[in-house]
């Protein structure tokens, strides 16, 4: 059966991206700040990079939403074809959330990115058919995981608690959420983040 994970960066507070979300700011404000642990540059140890082969390791499919994939669509050039150039680090089929439809959109190094305009279910049978066994992905943004975790399909969640207060944005996990069904079997930390990696419980 094919395992769904999912692995996100989190402020203190519970927001996965800032407020005001743009095509010159993809994390909103001061959203960049939950990843330094992983971003070039930044001063990292061991478990940092440890937690980011968590993140990289490679998947069979993935599903994101259409603003993980770009701007709304009023502000994207013509010629868009998602935040990464022209490798993307997918390698693998990517099943868009979208409102409208599009060709599907084939790059460089295996990814090709699938508009899905019938829902999140629909999303997640196509990855599940396309990953085989080796595993699909719920790659964001929080509407897209809120989703994927109402309907029961997350394996391994992995949360990178960073020390950062955002005060408003993007949350995973909203008042009045059904229960939290998962238990921590691993955790990691460094001066940039916590990581929390956890298993659905049997």
């Amino acid at each position: 059966m094919t395992d769904t994970t999912c692995h996100m960066s989190i402020s203190l507070d519970g927001f996965v991206a800032g407020p005001d979300q743009r095509l010159d700011q993809p994390l909103g404000r001061r959203g960049g700040e939950l990843h330094t642990w992983h971003m070039p540059g930044a001063d990292v140890g061991e478990v940092d990079r440890t937690a980011a082969g968590w993140l990289m390791r490679p998947r069979g499919a993935y599903v994101m939403g259409q603003n993980m994939f770009g701007p709304p669509s009023t502000e994207r050039p013509d010629d868009w074809t998602g935040w990464w150039g022209d490798e993307p680090p997918y390698h693998a089929p990517v099943f868009v959330l979208s409102h409208t439809a599009h060709d599907p959109i084939e790059l460089d190094g295996g990814t090709t990115f699938h508009f899905v305009t019938d829902g999140f279910d629909a999303a997640y049978a196509r990855a599940v058919e396309a990953a085989g066994d080796a595993g699909v992905d719920i790659a964001g943004g929080a509407s897209t995981v809120r989703q994927a975790l109402a309907a029961g399909v997350v394996d391994e969640l992995t949360l990178d608690v960073a020390p950062v207060l955002l005060g408003s944005g993007e949350r995973i996990f909203e008042d009045g959420a059904e229960s939290f069904d998962f238990e921590p079997v691993e955790v990691l930390h460094s001066p940039l983040t916590t990581h929390i990696r956890y298993r659905r419980r049997a």
